[in-house]
Formats: C-alpha cells, structure tokens, sequence
C-alpha cells in the first residue's frame, strides 16, 4: 500500500540548457570547419591568368546530420603554394576577405572545366553543404532559411572568411545559396532559375537594370559597371565535309581486284563522324558600361568583332570504329560454348552407322600399350573418309563460307599452295624462315611480350583470317568452318611430307602462343619424318656426310636450331622404317629406360657379348673431330651421329614437370627422375660409343663437355713437362648419373636406338589437339595474335599523325599486355580493358583526322600557317577549350569564320525567298538581325557584371558586387553575390 507513495513524489525536470537538434547541427558544421582549419584570416596570392583551367582542384568530405536527415559538406578548393609571408601584414586594417577580391578577378572569368561555382562567382574555394542521398532535396522555404541561418551562425562563431554554400531544390537544378562573412562585411550568394526567360533579361541592357535595381546604390551617378560578354555558337552541321573514312569494299575482297592480301590487314577508323559538334566562344572579356549597345532591337555584339574566340569540340559519344569492332566481336567468340561439329551442323567426322567417338578413339586405339587387336583402322583411312562425309554434307547444307572466300583466304594462308609440285615445298623452311624482319626490330619481338606469334607467322595471318571471317563472312559458323579446312590441310601436308610455311625452323619457341607451338611440333614431325623417308629411298652415296662444326663441342649442338645439326641428322636415319620392330608403342619414361637396356642387347647381339671392346665394328660415325683422339687406344676421335632432344611444347613440359614432382623427395624417386632427365645423355653415349670402339668415359666428356675434363702441366720423373687431364670433381661423385649411363650404355648407332622423339605418335597427338579445339578455344588462343595485330595497326596509323598523347597510351597498352598476356587464362575483365584501350586510341585517330579534314590542314599551302593549323588541331584533341590566334581574323579563324557560312547557307537557303517576300528588302533583314548573320543566333549567352559600390547605405564602405547570368535554350540563370558594409549600415 506504501509502494505508489514515493512515484508520485517523482516530477518530470525540464533542463533548457540542453542543446536542440538545430544547436547541435550548427555546432557540429563549426567541428567541421575546425577539423579543416578554415578558421581566421583567409590568405593567399592574386589569381594568376587562366589558372583555373591548368590548376589542381581538390576536394574532402565529411558527412553531419540534422536529427536523422544526412548532409554531406564538401570543401572544394584550387590547390596553391602556400604564400611566403608571416601573415603579420595581412592583418591591415580594411582588407577585404579573399573570396570577396575573387569577386573581382578577370583573369579567370569563363574557365573551360571547373565546379559550376567558380564558373558563376569566380571562387578559389568554397564548402558545400547538400542533401547526402541523390533522391533527398530541401524544397519548403522555412528549410532553406533554417540551413542558411544555421550557415550564418556557424561563420560569425568560428570566424571562418571561406564562403558556405547549402544546395537547395532537386539536384538536377544545382540552386545554391550562400554568405561569406569577414570583418564588418557580409556577401550574400543568392541564385534565380528559370525554364522560360522574361523578355527583358534577353539582353545587356535589361540585365544591368536588374542588377543595378538589386544593388540599391544610394550614390548618384552609379559607379560604372564593368562587364564580361561570351556568345558561344554551335556548329552541328559538317555537311560541306564528307567523313573520310570509307569502311572496306566487302566485295573487293573476294572479288580478285584487292586481291586475298587484303585478309592480312586489320582495318581502322571511324564508321561514323566522331566529332559531332564544334562550340564557338566569342568573348569580350574587359567592357564598360555604354562602349556597346546590345538591346531588344539592335545589338553591336558582332561574333566577328570579338577580341577573344576559342573553340572546344564535342566528340561524339563511343563512335563506332571498324578496329574496335573487329576485335570486340572476336573476343565475343571467346564465350561461345557450342563445338565446331554443333556449329556446322551434323558433325563433319561422322559415319554412316558409327558413333562419333570412334573417331577421337582412333588415336589412343593406335597408340595405347594394352594387346587391343587393332584392326582395319587407321588415322588416314577415317580422315579420307571424313573428308568424302564433308563434301557430302556440304552438298546438302550450304556452307558457311563460298568456295572463292576459302581458297582466297588458303592461298594466303599457305601461299606454297599454288605450285602443288613437291619440289614447290622442298624450298619452303629456308623461306619460310628466312622472310622474317630483322629480329632487332622492336616491333617484330613484340610478341614475345604479348606472348602471341611473330607478324609474319602463319599463326599471326591464320588470326587476320579468322578475325575477318567473324566480322564479314558468317560469324562463328564461318570460323568453325575455315578451323576445319586448315586442320585438314595440316593433316594432309603431315601424310605427304609437306612443311608447313610461316613458320621459324627449329623446336617449339615457347616465346610464342600455345597453338603456334603446336603448329611448329607438328612441322618438326614432318620434318623428322620427311629426312626418314628420304634416307629410305636415297642410297647410299648419295649420303656422305658434309662438313659440321663438331668441334665446338657436343654441348653446343644442343640446342637444337643449330643448322649443321639439321644436316647431320637429315643424314642419321639410314635405316629406319616403320615396321613392327620399328615402332615403339607409348610407354611410359621409366619404361624407356628399363626396356633400353634389353633391347640394344638385342640389337648389339654378339657384339656386345664379346669380352674385349674393340672387337666390334665402328658404326654411324659423322666425321673425325679433327683434334681429339681417343685416350688409350690413340686413334682419332670421331664425332657420332646422334638423335636429336625431343621438342617440347609449353604443356608437354608442364605434364613433365608434374611428372618428375610426383616422383617425391625420397632417395629413390630422385634416383628416378635423374635417370628420367638422362634419357637424351644415354642415347649420345650409346651412339659415341659405336662411333668409337675402345673409348672410356673420358673420352666422351673431353667432347661433350669439354669443361668436365681439366688439363694441368706436370712434370713426370724424366724431368718433361706433361700435359696430365682428369675429370672434374663433380663426375668423381660417387655413383653419379654420367657413370651410371656410361655403364649401362651399349654400343649402339643412332639409327638403331629407340626413338627419343616419336614423330608419328606426336603428329597425331597435335592433330587431334586441333580436331577438338572449340571455336571458343581457338579465339582464346588467338586473341593474343589480334591484340598483337591491333597494337601494330594502331603505332602504324598513329605514326601518320603524330600525336603525343596517343603515343603515351600506346605505350600503357603495351605494357599492360605483356602483363596480362604472359599468363595463361588472363581474367576476362583485364581482357577487356585492354581493347577499351585501343579503342579509345583508335577514336582519337579518328578524331584527329576528322579535324584535320574539316580544316583543311592537308591543302594548306602556307608552311606557316600548316603548322599553326595542325598545332590548334592538336591541341583541340587535348585540351578542353583553345584559344583561336587571332580571333576571327587568324587562320583558323577564317576557316571556322567560313564552316559556320557554309553551314547557315544550307540551312536558311530555302526558306530565304519566303523571309524576303515577308519583311521587304535584305536590308531590312540585317537591321532586325543585327550582325552576325553569318552565325546562327547563339546557343548561349553569358554576362558577368561588376562593380564596386557602397551598400547599403551612401556612408557604407565600397564593397564588390557581381552578377553572372547565362541564358541557354531551356534554360536561364542569375548568380548573383552582393555585399554590404555590416558596421555602418
């Protein structure tokens, strides 16, 4: 019963010391202000000409809210030097704030970029105050003068001389209102925004009136008003000026006139004008007040008569570009999912009663170790059946590509084609290879940074070919098609032995694309296999052996691209065929090396039984070394024929890689892979030691590695000067490879060793890699090639206009490449941004060449002013606004001066007959025109007014006053900034 007693006894306490949310908002933008350091004296040096355009502008934010309504505050501001003075003399009595002598300023009036404040009041920095979501406004009138209060409050407390401005109204309408306070003086920023304009501000003279009505100036006669005038005309219609850029005949092509070389270009340039408007501003930046008359019925505001012009173009937004194109819709290939047999219909490799497995089985059929009875099946029957179940299929359907499109795009692809003689391909390698460009061209070794293929390469041309096809030929059913052409063609030239052109000698450059590799193995197949059939049918004397350079070594000969390797090896394989004993099934390494040595005992057969060494005969010897001779036995030491390394791809040394990693750390697995990796070092000890029978291991080091064997000078018991040699310290490591492999090696020729290079199994591994290869795939392995093309095709026509900017960007393009190429699977997004890139080149190129037209730089005959011309052409891709030489008197002056005749001339031609028979004479026209009928009326009009007077009362202290208006179309405004004296009012 006690408990309600002390409840009641508890009364609510209102404190009216706390702060209001209103309080709290004004509290928080001074914390602002603070954390900025705005506070105090603003100091800083005059405004420098044109400083506004060629200065760093910055900008910080923070975030405040008012209850739960969130405003951001930005503090926009031009970045300068801090000034060398003390500050002490900037403490003299009377000096105005420095965004009040910014008022004033006439070096920066119309800035080209900036914040649409310094362009109307001419402020070197500000704070803005605006609603933080896009969508939120402050719309009702007692909010905006709450804002603004609270604005004026937190200047007079914190002392701060930098103008605050709050953003009123929908964002698209960008209203501001502001002040800026100094000692004893206030600027009001205050903005008018309308849709229609009232008659009376159309004009100079209705403009000073409102501005001289708002000053309120108690003095008569009024101070003059001094003035900035811009009229700035638009010129949209180019049409005395045809656009330069034809897009390529399609029909040429084909048709024979261009010729199938026109497959190896990538085509540039613009498919629409990509400057779509010229902006003229004729300025009259210093007037005062009764120099011109400009009223609602004569004006001297003639654009010829402006002391200032300048220009600025509108580029047309993403033109679209005919190498942009090319490669945008070939990397589109890249996400294609669909094979080449869902794309060309029912597959090309299909049989009558079978499933298209059989085919992609042949191989592993053909080459796997388990006893599978084989039986009537081989590779080349089913590829000459697939090739009928084409042209049948082809019959019915019609194909993607006409007949004359592919044989043009063949025989530029395989231009040793056209002699269809086998003699025609014997001379094909040493052109092939021989055409290329200088390799120290900067240029040509580019694709060892893009990872792609060299220009002059069929992978390059076979890239052009596809990348065409895309675009103008039947898309991706075209590629399919074109893909399956060229992988018979390949399959073709590796059953009858014929290289394959455009493609550097040697093994695989792994500097290179995937495919290019694969390419080069293949012609390493059908080279190996090429020089076997000829040591089949050539006999005997046909093969004495020329001259090599063996004595630098065996080491050196290992590289494989030396070209007296190349002869020694055309020589090696006298006695090879493809019978069964011949034809090694694939096994594993391990099981090379573990059935190498059972069968050389074999092949060796008595021989090798034998206990004295030199019994046996020598055998496959190349030529003597010339200055070795054997050890013990003393006789010449003889260089052998031995089998070339295996050529590897870059995925071929991937697997191997894993291989040789999964074999562990163990003792036995490091045992393993060291016998795995001396399969090459066995087979040359084998060969040396048929060459050289009675020969020790010395011997073999002495040639072929010739840095094992150290020499020293001794003196023996007689007292003679020796030359005494010994292996070097790393041979004498117990059981090392070299003397393991010396043990185990038999006396065995080179042409009777098992094969370390399998040119039949590998031929028809990379041919069934092509076979299966996806139009998808086969545009991720090209796109390296295209963006290669591309870059090639942009530094060539950017060489033709010189321009640096474009240069620069080149420049990125390649450096961004090379990073985002060099790996395999580069990310999509990467991709993309790189033909960004060289679009946007491309584009100002285009730009470039389109002004150059329109202002006739090329038919200049003056040198000067053809320097003048394309210097402004220059900087009219560059830079935003640029000033014309001369105004209307300069040289492009006049040539702008006459594309705005031409282009009133079109449009006021036909309904000129009708204005005259309406309001009388020319004359008449003119008057009521006023001048500049050569012009257009001006798309915008824009006036600053200024003037310094005392306000509000006679006695004030004079204070800067400023009125920016610009009237456009839809669209008019009044900025205006007023000051008064706040001691003496």
């Amino acid at each position: 019963a006690l408990s309600p007693q002390p409840e009641s006894e508890v009364f609510e306490i209102t404190d009216f010391t706390t702060a209001s949310e209103w309080e709290r908002f004004i509290s928080k933008i001074e914390e602002v202000l603070n954390d900025w350091k705005l506070i105090g004296v603003s100091s800083g040096r005059p405004l420098e000409k044109g400083v506004y355009t060629t200065g760093v502008w910055e900008e910080k934010s923070d975030e405040i809210s008012f209850a739960d309504f969130k405003f951001s505050v930005t503090h926009h501001y031009l970045v300068q030097e801090p000034t060398d003075k003390d500050g002490k003399e900037e403490l003299v009595e009377d000096v105005l704030p420095l965004p009040m002598q910014d008022l004033l300023c006439m070096n920066n009036d119309f800035p080209p970029r900036a914040h649409c404040l310094v362009r109307w009041y001419g402020l070197r920095e500000f704070v803005v105050i605006a609603p933080a979501a896009n969508n939120d406004a402050v719309l009702s009138e007692s909010k905006c003068n709450l804002l603004l209060s609270s604005v004026s409050i937190a200047l007079g407390n914190t002392g701060c001389q930098v103008p605050l401005f709050v953003q009123i109204h929908h964002k698209w309408r960008r209203m501001y209102i502001g002040e800026c306070q100094g000692p004893g003086v206030r600027t009001d920023f205050e903005m008018v925004h309308l849709r229609k304009v009232p008659n009376q501000y159309t004009h100079l003279s209705g403009l000073l009136e409102v501005f001289k009505t708002k000053i309120g100036c108690p003095l008569t006669p009024l101070p003059p008003v001094s003035m900035a005038i811009r009229l700035t005309y638009v010129l949209q219609d180019w049409q005395q000026y045809f656009w330069p850029q034809q897009p390529p005949d399609i029909d040429a092509l084909v048709g024979g006139e261009v010729g199938g070389l026109e497959f190896g270009k990538l085509p540039f340039g613009a498919c629409e004008d990509p400057i779509s408007e010229l902006h003229l501003a004729t300025t009259w930046p210093h007037l005062t007040e009764g120099i011109v008359v400009d009223n609602d019925v004569y004006s001297d505001l003639d654009p010829m008569q402006a002391p200032q012009w300048s220009v600025r173009v509108r580029k047309a937004d993403n033109p679209q570009c005919l190498l942009g194109d090319f490669l945008t819709e070939f990397y589109k290939l890249c996400r294609r999912k669909e094979s080449t047999d869902e794309i060309l219909g029912k597959s090309a490799f299909e049989e009558e009663g079978k499933e298209v497995a059989d085919i992609t089985h042949a191989l592993s059929k053909l080459t796997e170790p388990a006893p599978v009875p084989i039986h009537k099946l081989s590779v080349t029957n089913m590829v000459h059946s697939a090739k009928k179940k084409i042209r049948k299929h082809r019959g019915v359907d019609e194909s993607p590509l006409s007949n004359e499109v592919l044989n043009t795009i063949l025989l530029f692809l395989f231009p040793d084609a056209a002699d269809k003689l086998a003699d025609g391909f014997e001379s094909r390698p040493s052109t092939s290879a021989g055409n290329n460009p200088p390799p120290e061209n900067e240029d040509y070794n580019l694709f060892s940074q893009f990872k792609s293929a060299p220009s002059d390469s069929l992978t390059y041309k076979l890239a052009l070919c596809l990348c065409m096809i895309n675009f103008y030929h039947g898309g991706v059913k075209g590629v399919a098609h074109l893909w399956q052409e060229f992988v018979l063609e390949m399959r073709h030239r590796w059953e009858n032995n014929y290289l394959i052109p455009g493609l550097a000698n040697g093994p695989p450059d792994l500097r290179c694309c995937l495919l290019h590799q694969k390419l080069q193995m293949l012609n390493c197949c059908i080279e190996r296999k090429k020089a076997r059939d000829e040591g089949k049918r050539g006999s005997t004397s046909d093969r004495s052996p020329a001259g090599t350079s063996g004595d630098a070594g065996k080491g050196a000969d290992h590289s494989g691209d030396n070209p007296d390797r190349e002869k020694e090896f055309g020589k090696s394989w006298e006695s090879w065929s493809d019978s069964e004993e011949e034809f090694f099934e694939c096994l594993s390494d391990t099981e090379d090396l573990k059935g190498n040595g059972q069968e050389n005992g074999k092949k060796g057969g008595a021989k090798e039984g034998s206990k004295d060494p030199v019994n046996y005969k020598p055998e496959g010897r190349l030529h003597p070394h010339g200055k070795l001779t054997l050890l013990h036995p003393g006789e010449p030491l003889y260089v052998p024929i031995t089998q070339e390394p295996a050529p590897m791809t870059e995925d071929l040394l991937e697997e191997q890689s894993e291989v040789l990693a999964k074999l562990g750390t163990s003792a036995e697995g490091a045992h393993l892979r060291a016998r795995m990796q001396s399969a090459c070092l066995l087979s040359d000890m084998e060969s040396f030691k048929a060459a050289n029978p009675g020969c020790c291991l010395e011997d073999f080091v002495r040639w072929y590695s010739p840095r094992d064997y150290i020499e020293e000078e001794v003196v023996d018991e007689k007292g003679n000067v020796v030359i005494k040699g010994e292996l070097s310290a790393r041979m004498k490591i117990p059981s090392n490879m070299w003397v393991e492999a010396w043990e185990t090696a038999k006396p065995v020729p080179a042409r009777r060793q098992k094969r370390l290079f399998d040119d039949t199994r590998e031929a028809e591994k990379v041919l069934h890699y092509l076979a299966v290869q996806k139009p998808a795939d086969l545009a991720r392995h090209l796109l390296p090639c295209i963006i290669h093309a591309a870059v090639l095709k942009v530094k060539e026509e950017e060489a033709l206009e010189d321009i640096s900017s474009v240069k620069k960007i080149i420049k990125q393009i390649i450096s961004h490449s090379s990073k985002v190429l060099r790996f395999p699977n580069p990310e999509d997004k990467k991709l993309e941004e790189i033909i960004a890139q060289i679009m946007s080149v491309e584009a100002i190129i285009a730009r470039a060449r389109s002004l150059k037209a329109k202002f006739g730089v090329e038919k200049c005959d003056n040198e000067e002013e053809k320097e003048d011309l394309q210097r402004f052409v220059n900087c009219l891709l560059e830079q935003p606004e640029v000033a014309v030489i001369g105004a209307g008197r300069g040289p492009a002056g006049s040539i702008i001066h006459k594309l705005f005749v031409n282009a009133q001339r079109v449009s006021t031609v036909p309904p000129l007959d009708e204005e005259l028979r309406r309001s009388g004479s020319l004359e008449e026209r003119r008057l009521n025109a006023g001048p500049g009928l050569d012009f257009p009326p001006p798309t915008g009009r824009e006036v600053i007014l200024r003037t310094t007077v005392p306000r509000p009362a006679p006695y004030s202290k004079p204070l800067p006053q400023r009125m920016y208006s610009v009237l456009t179309k839809e669209d008019f405004r009044l900025a205006g900034a007023f000051s008064a004296d706040t001691t003496f009012f």
